[in-house]
């Protein structure tokens, strides 16, 4: 009996887990989502706001109109991007560069993309820099996938399915480990690794890969059949440098001799990250920009004639006394760049799940309308983050890191930045958002952005013809007019300054909690 009774209970658990819908509609089945906050960031919950400034001048207002609108919810860094934060970006990209090279001279020296790669020699050194193909073929000779791509690619691919001005055909081997101190060359066991880090010729590669133009470059410029296959592409020209071009490898180090402080320094002219983005317009890809990532620490000598400020551009983005600083000296299209890599390095964690993939939604610079509703904390009508209409407290000590009383830098007790966790924070939970730096947003500048922007989410898009981006937020050398959070500010969106920085969004997915249960609100 007791047999019986376990299979029905069997045969009822297996008719149940059935795909047999009984031709009903049933949706497609999906895991449940739960949101899942980035680290160091708060949830701004959706709401309307009236945007524009409390008490209006004309004069300091440059267009002193109010808009009530309404903002989906979305997470927001709790302070600025540090020096710290933002050198896990430098980092990254400099070590990307270096494997790219290093992989270019793996594949040249291990088989130039004509070995397959089940037969590569495991033995080189250099093995384990090699560019590692999206997909692997199996070993089987008639490998479907392989046949596929050799039936219908451009003729740019190898024989692993590698094209290697397309990135999107393989991946670097990150678990490779790299070596820059001078004490750790020997761990390398080839000169051809120390000869890219360092410059020049190594033992047996030519180093073409590295001055290689790109694909657009080289394209149909040889004018001649070089590898015989009956057509002239960038095949013949890559033949053609290799041929013809004996050069080496130009290196990421400064000398010790080069240097102020004598000490090896990291080529920053070198640190470039290369990304696209997706063209919503015309609904392609756009071509790989390629921009310098490193900071101008020069700035803080730009920004301030007959000033002496070298130690701050001596030391503060790389020193670890100013770590958890705010960083400044970049561009709003660096700004961009450091946002579009915390999306790619975050989605490259999830990918690695293979199966139920959920990547994040991108992290991005905060709309004009996010920032100052952000920076109101929920309170309407406010002048300032904290409420009141002063810059200080009942004991006279001030509330924000800006340039009080005349130009008193020093008043405030704070004369360049401050930490980005100082002062106290707003009804959300984000420090900072009067003074300390300047922060870039997403938004183009229209001064009369008030009175065509719609009512829901507004924001004005940049264009070729206006490369001016709204900054908000005031910074330590500005007066208090420009901390209050509705006062607008620009920058055009390639100049560097001692006083701007940012913080990112990350929109939510569904819908929020709504203000009143808002889990960030202190007060």
């Amino acid at each position: 009996m007791r047999k019986i009774l376990f299979i029905v209970l069997f045969i009822g658990i297996l008719t149940s887990c059935s795909k047999n819908d009984r031709g009903e509609l049933v949706g497609v089945k999906a895991n449940k989502f739960f949101s899942d906050k980035p680290q160091g960031m708060v949830l701004i919950p959706s709401g309307s706001f009236t945007m524009g400034p409390s008490n209006p001048n004309v004069l300091l207002d440059q267009n002193p109109t109010l808009k009530t609108v309404s903002v989906k919810a979305f997470y927001m860094d709790e302070t600025e991007i540090t020096n710290s934060e933002y050198r896990q970006f430098v980092n990254w990209v400099r070590d990307s560069v270096v494997r790219t090279e290093l992989a270019g001279l793996a594949y040249e020296k291990l088989g130039d993309g004509q070995t397959d790669w089940n037969e590569l020699d495991q033995d080189d050194p250099l093995y384990e820099y090699y560019p590692i193909p999206e997909y692997i073929p199996s070993d089987d000779d008639e490998d479907a996938y392989m046949l596929y791509l050799e039936n219908n690619d451009n003729g740019t691919k190898d024989v692993n399915g590698i094209d290697i001005f397309d990135k999107t055909t393989y991946r670097l081997n990150w678990d490779a480990p790299l070596y820059y101190e001078l004490d750790e060359y020997s761990n390398a066991e080839s000169a051809d690794y120390i000869a890219v880090i360092e410059g020049g010729i190594g033992e047996d590669a030519t180093g073409i890969y590295e001055n290689l133009p790109n694909k657009d470059e080289t394209r149909n410029q040889s004018g001649i059949d070089r590898n015989g296959d009956g057509k002239i592409d960038q095949d013949d020209d890559y033949n053609k440098f290799k041929a013809n071009e004996v050069v080496g490898y130009t290196g990421f180090f400064v000398p010790a001799k080069d240097t102020p402080n004598e000490l090896r320094a990291f080529k920053t002219d070198r640190i470039v990250y290369s990304y696209r983005e997706f063209d919503k317009e015309s609904a392609k890809w756009s071509e790989y920009k390629q921009l310098e990532v490193y900071p101008d620490t020069t700035v803080w000598y730009k920004d301030f004639s007959f000033s002496y400020n070298e130690p701050m551009h001596n030391d503060y983005f790389w020193h670890d006394a100013y770590a958890e600083y705010p960083v400044v000296g970049v561009s709003w299209e660096q700004a961009q760049a450091f946002a579009h890599w915390r999306t790619f390095y975050k989605n490259q964690h999830k990918r690695k799940a293979k199966k139920n993939i959920q990547l994040v939604s991108d992290f991005r610079l905060p709309t004009e309308t996010e920032w100052e509703y952000a920076a109101r904390g929920g309170l309407e009508r406010a002048e300032y983050p904290w409420g009141g209409p002063y810059t200080y407290d009942d004991k006279g000590c001030f509330l924000a890191n800006f340039k009080p009383e005349r130009g008193d830098y020093i008043a405030d007790q704070i004369l360049y930045t401050a930490e980005a966790e100082s002062y106290w924070p707003n009804d959300y939970g984000l420090y900072n958002m009067s003074g300390n730096v300047s922060e870039w947003t997403d938004s183009n500048f229209n001064k009369a952005a008030n009175d065509f922007v719609a009512s829901l989410n507004p924001n004005v898009e940049g264009t070729d013809q206006n490369k001016r981006k709204v900054i908000r937020g005031g910074s330590w050398k500005d007066v208090a007019h420009f901390l209050k959070v509705s006062t607008r500010d620009h920058e055009f969106q390639n100049k560097k300054r001692s006083y701007i920085g940012f913080r990112t969004v990350q929109s939510y997915m569904g819908e929020d909690v709504g203000f009143q249960e808002n889990p960030n609100k202190i007060f």
